[in-house]
């Protein structure tokens, strides 16, 4: 039986990380050649793609797409992780903020803003993860990097006993956290801010109504029907345009040769990766267009 190939959409429960959750599938599928698309924290629930086998080899590129969370704030209250799983460190006194306020506050951060990755997140200073550092009791600086929040709008505010939990739902570039952009918003309405709850509704292009259960994938492995769910390497990468090689130039591109762009339809005008297929529609794999001219192979899929 051939190995699994794809890509292989899973809703990561509460309690495990994304590396868990890699552990379990390789268990569950028989198979060693999987990785994950887009680090989630233990406590964060959502859409989490592995890719099996070849496919792995798109990794690089879908982890690069958009993201969407559902998340939670709590206005009034700070923690020394920005989430619930560590220690409180600040409450106000009195909280008094409308929804008005929240919705214009939160209408505020689209487009690209700053932000200083948490100390209790996996960035890598002076050779150590800052959260590393923070379980020392460290505190360092940090470089800020700019994310880019394409969406965000609030769906609802209730009060908890004195507290107003804000849900909302953001569209964000790779490498927003998401706990920092509570904390930012709190800030913003000049009270403090910790991130309650948080879902990832859409990653790669891909939204929860695609994702199976660990339970799932383990009972459609048993009945033979987990292929049919597994979204194809070339399908995961649909944002790249498609293009086509002529029949006679096929076998060079599988080989890794050059080609040059008279072999190659329609015209690759721009530079960027391409998803290339034979004229039988079979993915041949991304090649890119050189500044010569010449369509550069990048990662072949040799035909099995």
């Amino acid at each position: 039986m051939s190995e699994l190939e794809g890509v292989l959409a899973v809703y990561k429960p509460a309690g495990f990380t994304s590396h868990d959750v890699v552990a379990k599938a390789r268990r569950l599928l028989g198979m060693k050649r999987i990785g994950h698309a887009g680090t989630l924290d233990p406590q964060v629930t959502g859409v989490l793609p592995l890719c099996l086998g070849r496919a792995t080899r798109i990794v690089e590129y879908i982890q690069e797409l958009p993201k969407e969370y559902i998340a939670t704030l709590r206005l009034g209250m700070s923690s020394d992780t920005e989430d619930l799983t560590g220690t409180i460190t600040e409450t106000a006194d009195e909280i008094r903020v409308t929804e008005e306020e929240v919705r214009r506050t939160l209408e505020s951060f689209k487009g690209i803003i700053s932000q200083t990755p948490p100390m209790y997140s996996a960035v890598k200073v002076g050779g150590k993860r800052l959260y590393e550092l923070a379980r020392e009791g460290k505190t360092v600086e940090r470089k800020s990097r700019e994310v880019e929040i394409y969406e965000i709008e609030m769906l609802g505010m209730v009060w908890n006993g004195r507290f107003p939990d804000i849900t909302f739902r953001v569209l964000c570039s790779k490498g927003t956290y998401i706990r920092t952009l509570c904390v930012d918003i709190g800030h913003a309405l000049s009270l403090p801010g910790v991130m309650v709850k948080l879902e990832r509704t859409m990653s790669a292009g891909i939204r929860t109504d695609r994702c199976l259960s660990l339970e799932e994938i383990g009972e459609r492995k048993a009945n033979g029907t987990l292929q049919e769910f597994l979204i194809p390497a070339d399908e995961a990468i649909s944002h790249f345009p498609a293009h086509t090689v002529a029949d006679e130039k096929k076998a060079a591109a599988l080989q890794g040769q050059r080609l040059a762009t008279r072999f190659v339809s329609p015209d690759v005008l721009v530079k960027g990766p391409i998803r290339l297929y034979d004229l039988q529609g079979s993915f041949l794999g991304i090649y890119e267009r050189e500044e010569g001219g010449l369509i550069t192979p990048v990662k072949v899929f040799a035909q099995v």
